[in-house]
Parts: C-alpha cells; sequence; structure tokens
C-alpha cells in the first residue's frame, strides 16, 4: 500500500511539475506579445555594437527572417561585412586565418522561433526546476528536453521575461527589454562559453520587423 501511495505521488508530483513548466511558458509569451503576434514576426533586423572579447568593437546587424535564414554582418569602415549566414542551403562563417567565407557542410541552422513558441508540437518536454536567482533577480527555472538535448530557460517572477537560456555550449542572458510594435524584445544579449573563446556582449540600439529584405541577402 505504501508503495502505491509513494507511485501515485511521484506521478501527481510530474504532473505538477509539467503544468506548471507551461503555465510559465504561456505566461512569457501572453506577456511578451501574445502568441499570434510571435507568429506574424516574419523578418527581423537588428542593429547595434558588438564587442568581442575585452578591446575589440564593431558596429553589427543581424537579418533574420522565417523560417531559418540568418546573416550576421559586421561594419568596418563603413562596409558591410557577412562574417556568418545561413540561405537556406548553405551555412557559412569566416575563416580569419584566410578572411574569407567559408561554406561548412555541417552548420546546424537554427529556428527563427524559440523552442518554447509551440514546444510541445516540435515534441519537447517541459519541466519546472523551481526557482533560482540570475543576478539579483528571482526567475522561474524550466527545463525543455528533446531526445537528449536539453535547454534551460530563466522566466523573470514578475513580469516573466526572459533572463536567461543555457543551452549545451553557450549561455545566453537577455536585458534592457523594450516594446517593439506590440513584442517584447531585448536590447542586451550577453554570451558566454565553457572556452571563452567565442564570448560577445551586443548593445542593440535599434530593431525594425517585417521588412522585406532583397533576395540576395542570405546568399552566401
Amino acid at each position: 500500500m505504501r508503495k502505491i501511495i509513494v507511485v501515485l505521488m511521484v506521478m501527481v508530483c510530474g504532473m505538477v511539475s509539467a503544468q506548471t513548466a507551461k503555465e510559465i511558458i504561456d505566461k512569457n509569451i501572453e506577456l511578451t506579445g501574445g502568441l499570434t503576434n510571435w507568429k506574424l514576426l516574419n523578418t527581423v533586423m537588428l542593429q547595434g555594437r558588438v564587442t568581442l572579447g575585452i578591446n575589440d568593437e564593431y558596429p553589427i546587424k543581424i537579418y533574420q527572417q522565417r523560417p531559418n535564414l540568418t546573416k550576421t554582418s559586421i561594419i568596418v569602415g563603413k562596409k558591410e561585412t557577412a562574417i556568418e549566414g545561413y540561405d537556406g542551403k548553405k551555412g557559412y562563417a569566416m575563416n580569419y586565418a584566410n578572411n574569407k567565407l567559408q561554406e561548412y557542410p555541417n552548420y546546424m541552422a537554427a529556428s527563427f522561433d524559440n523552442d518554447f513558441i509551440d514546444w510541445e508540437s516540435k515534441g519537447f518536454e517541459a519541466k519546472y526546476l523551481g526557482k533560482e536567482k540570475v543576478g539579483n533577480i528571482y526567475c522561474h527555472k524550466v527545463e525543455l528536453t528533446k531526445n537528449v538535448n536539453t535547454s534551460l530557460y530563466y522566466f523573470d517572477t514578475k513580469n516573466y521575461q526572459l533572463l536567461k537560456e543555457v543551452k549545451k555550449d553557450e549561455s545566453l542572458v537577455y536585458s534592457d527589454y523594450k516594446k517593439i510594435g506590440s513584442l517584447m524584445m531585448p536590447f542586451r544579449i550577453e554570451s558566454s562559453s565553457a572556452k571563452k573563446d567565442s564570448d560577445y556582449v551586443i548593445l542593440i540600439n535599434k530593431i525594425e520587423t517585417n521588412k522585406v529584405f532583397p533576395d540576395n541577402t542570405f546568399k552566401f
């Protein structure tokens, strides 16, 4: 009898955990613009400055288009130079040894949407891991798992904004949220990794949404 009670308690705890995680994700989507508005977002262009390491700072432009097209460019001497991207077929990045763009056959293109938008239909499992601080802010900690891939998301307990995202090889911290149309977006993004060889901070000064990009924007 005791074993049955323990099993039932574990099952109930699991159900509550999954439900709580879903509620937190739903709240984030609702309070940052709503699912409909996020799905109506088809293109984004971000402009700002990126700091690499300690002293290397460049103007930057990031172009993104549904479902997974992307291009990141830096501006040097008023010239825009692509350093990474995916054109729908090919992934490419700058080879700094010869200062040329190089195709990478195994390039993994990221989805235009965050994993937690439509996470259930994408095959993820969500788990609530309690509260944890990011800096001085208490956050709801949610784990998304699909196959062997796991990501952690930290949502501000007060406004449900996403403050931190931890993936296998990278941690991203988001801050300075501002409203762009109907959507709340971060204007500061800080990336760090265990190797510290690709850390960066992006300070965004302009975001444009649903612009029509020229056909060759993402071409390698």
